[in-house]
């Protein structure tokens, strides 16, 4: 069995390129059968609310709504705690599936034996 991939991303439309290569590597490992939890921060949080990964566009690369929807399939999509206060997101707002959680569960996710940590 693959180790657990936990994938925190903190760009947005901000930094397209490095938003969508996070979205991308979490819905491969899911699609693969690898444990994924992938964590909207920072300007990414906002993909957490219905219709914004599908405004999102990016040349050459797969919808990012599309990849939200396997990763959220097959994984855990956790929205940062402060990151939704601070753009006054609540448990209502966010799709279905997704939590709100924060920097202590996040702790607990990667310091767990064989977990991989990646910062996008």
């Amino acid at each position: 069995m693959a180790r657990p991939l936990v994938i925190k991303v903190t760009a947005g439309a901000d930094a397209p390129e490095r938003c969508n290569q996070a979205f991308t590597v979490a819905a491969a490992a899911a699609a693969s059968g690898v444990p994924v939890s992938l964590w909207l921060t920072g300007e990414s949080a906002w993909f957490s609310l219905p219709g914004r990964a599908a405004e999102f566009s990016l040349p050459h690369a797969t919808p990012l709504d599309d990849l939200l929807t396997v990763i959220l399939t097959a994984g855990r999509v956790t929205l940062c705690t402060q990151c939704a206060a601070r753009r006054d997101i609540g448990p209502d707002d966010v799709l279905p599936g997704i939590r709100i959680a924060g920097a202590p569960t996040f702790v607990e996710e990667i310091t767990m034996d064989g977990v991989q940590a990646l910062v996008y």
